[in-house]
């Protein structure tokens, strides 16, 4: 069982997946014949292409979370006095 696609994270994606609903309703005799396979294929690349822009903002934003904690320590390290070379070369 797959999870619930109707969510404020796939809204893009909303139009395709109605339009699969209601393949889906014309009676299971119609879906078995494979007439929903390709809007079944575009709701897929569409779900895809979303997780890949949510996991791309999800890397960014924990890469400037990383910068900006690194740049605490090293602040912190001239604080006490370690020279910022010294402080470089233990990072390592």
């Amino acid at each position: 069982m797959h999870s619930h696609l109707h969510t404020p994270y796939n809204i893009n994606c909303e139009e395709i997946m109605t339009a699969l609903d209601e393949c889906h309703a014309q009676g299971f005799l119609h879906k078995a014949l494979g007439n929903c396979n390709d809007i079944k294929r575009e709701v897929n690349k569409c779900l895809s292409e979303q997780r890949y822009a949510r996991a791309k903002q999800n890397r960014d934003q924990a890469r400037e979370n990383r910068r900006r904690i690194e740049k605490i320590w090293a602040d912190e390290k001239v604080f006490e006095g370690v020279p910022a070379a010294a402080a470089a070369a233990e990072g390592k």
